[in-house]
């Protein structure tokens, strides 16, 4: 079977290597072009189209898919699947219209729950305890094309996006593996989306990484701990920009309002700070111009006393 994949990140790169070992004739990939990243800004490729290359497979980066701009490209190559993991763009109906088994989407959410670019760091933002990968057969919509096959896991108090993002990559690799050879086999079961089920899952803005304080302290925990390690929850400490990358939520504060004020140091604990209903202890940040280090790390450096205020 000839297939066409679309993927950009780290997370795509098992999904391909699965397609590779399992024997199927990925002729082409198609991914997002090379972005400057670091200080020194240099132009670094993709993962996906690192993995390409080391397996002697075409790449293609195309600015854009409107208008068929890559009609020429499924003439040539004339996949009979297109497989789709974490592309970045809407494809149009010229390139879902064009393969004999549909395009196939590997989704980091159990659908129709967190529609959307990030599912992963959403799911533990809103407390979910639970998540998974769903396969589906793509559509018009974001997100909304007929479910084949889904994996469930729990989300651990201990996850954060990057431990999450670890295992769901793998087990999108394992779901698609069992999709692809369904499909072919003329095996694989639709099922229809529950529209009344949806939620969304929007991009991670800047304005989302900014801490309010007087939000709910388990509630602001899981925020926390969703954004990291990126974009890193961030808040202010005199004049200082300061990112949080660890917090648990501590003992109840009814008649506490100040939001963001230092309660104080606790050992075994963390540095304590009045959030929405008490207290949240933060383990571990990363001031200004330095490196990410525990609080008590932090602590060692910077002059801190109860009573200086976060997010001021």
């Amino acid at each position: 079977m000839n297939i066409m994949f679309f993927g950009t990140p780290d997370f795509a790169v098992p999904c391909l290597e699965t397609l590779i070992k399992e024997g199927y004739n990925v002729n082409a990939v198609i991914t997002q072009p090379d972005k400057k990243c670091g200080r020194g800004q240099k132009l670094t490729p993709p993962p996906v189209k690192e993995t390409a290359i080391a397996n002697n497979i075409d790449v293609y980066q195309p600015e854009t898919l409107k208008d068929g701009a890559i009609s020429g490209i499924l003439e040539k190559y004339a996949p009979e699947m297109i497989v789709v993991v974490a592309y970045g763009k809407i494809l149009p109906e010229y390139i879902l219209s064009f393969p004999k088994y549909g395009c196939v989407n590997v989704h980091a959410s159990l659908l129709p729950k967190l529609r959307g670019a990030a599912p992963i760091q959403w799911s533990i933002i809103n407390g979910d305890t639970t998540t998974g990968v769903t396969t589906m057969l793509m559509d018009k919509g974001m997100d909304t094309g007929d479910i084949l096959y889904k994996w469930t896991t729990a989300i651990e108090e201990t996850d954060n996006s990057e431990t999450l993002f670890n295992k769901l990559k793998v087990a999108g690799a394992e779901l698609l593996k069992t999709t692809v050879a369904k499909l072919k086999d003329g095996k694989a079961v639709r099922i229809k989306q529950n529209e009344a089920e949806a939620t969304y899952a929007p991009m991670i803005l800047k304005k989302d990484a900014v801490i309010d304080w007087s939000y709910e302290r388990k509630a602001l925990a899981n925020r926390i701990r969703g954004l990291n390690p990126s974009p890193g929850a961030v808040t202010t400490l005199k004049g200082k920009r300061i990112k949080i990358f660890s917090a648990v939520a501590g003992e109840e504060l009814s008649d506490e309002k100040e939001y963001g004020k230092i309660w104080g140091w606790f050992e075994g604990k963390g540095l304590g700070v009045v959030a929405g209903g008490g207290i949240l202890y933060i383990t571990e940040l990363q001031p200004e111009n330095s490196k990410r280090m525990p609080v008590s790390e932090f602590l060692k450096g910077y002059r801190i006393e109860p009573g200086d205020m976060f997010g001021e």
